[in-house]
């Protein structure tokens, strides 16, 4: 793919699923505190979406319901699968991540993008409370990934949630934590990418992965 403009085009997915106007904020400040020239734009238009240099996907709440959003914007889901296919670059946050799966199992069985392996389903978190909410350890894959750039061993994230991706291929593991059992917190499969925590809530820890990530230039298809 063509290297990025120098002032970058940044879209946030807007399909009334996400922290939009946080994860907004957090890419602004990411952008400036790296001395990088973006312009980050909210938005549900699928053209902005193909001619953008990154794509953002939010996402809170139950899969089914952030599915369901974002199938009810015309063109959008299309506009996202032609753009990560062409090799821009892409995020997922929370469920924006989860929606990278094959699957959904939270209110029945929901398709998601397929772009890794495995299914979202219910931790398995004996004796522990759902939904896991707060501050939890990253612990970070063998080998190194271009979003973890910079990060310490003992880096924290800020998660919120219930279900978890599971079923999934260990080459598209950068980071797990845990909590009962171990659960996937960073993935990423070529261009495309994502986090199960907030990356837009972790302050330095998530401000350093989006930086990471306005500065990443990846290959489509396959591991980078």
């Amino acid at each position: 793919m063509p290297a990025p403009s120098p002032t970058q085009s940044i879209v946030v997915i807007d399909y009334n699923g996400g922290n939009l106007a946080s994860a907004a904020r957090a890419l602004t400040r990411a952008a400036h505190d790296s001395g990088l020239a973006a312009i980050v734009t909210v938005t549900a238009d699928p053209q902005a979406v193909r001619t953008a240099d990154r794509i953002v996907l939010p996402g809170q709440g139950a899969f089914a319901d952030c599915a369901a959003g974002l199938a009810a914007q015309p063109g959008l889901r299309d506009a996202i699968v032609e753009a990560t296919d062409g090799g821009t670059p892409f995020l997922g946050i929370c469920v924006g991540m989860q929606l990278m799966a094959e699957r959904g199992r939270e209110h029945g069985v929901t398709p998601g993008f397929g772009w890794i392996a495995g299914e979202i389903a219910l931790m398995e978190a004996p004796g522990l409370r759902l939904p896991q909410m707060g501050w939890n350890e990253l612990a970070f894959t063998p080998g190194s990934h271009p979003l973890t750039d910079g990060l310490e061993p003992d880096a924290h994230g800020y998660f919120v949630h219930s279900f978890a991706l599971r079923g999934y291929d260990a080459a598209d593991m950068v980071a797990t934590t845990d909590y009962g059992s171990t659960v996937p917190a960073i993935v990423a499969r070529g261009n495309r990418a994502g986090t199960q925590f907030h990356v837009e809530k972790s302050q330095k820890v998530g401000l350093r992965i989006l930086s990471n990530f306005l500065r990443w230039t990846p290959e489509a298809g396959g591991q980078p």
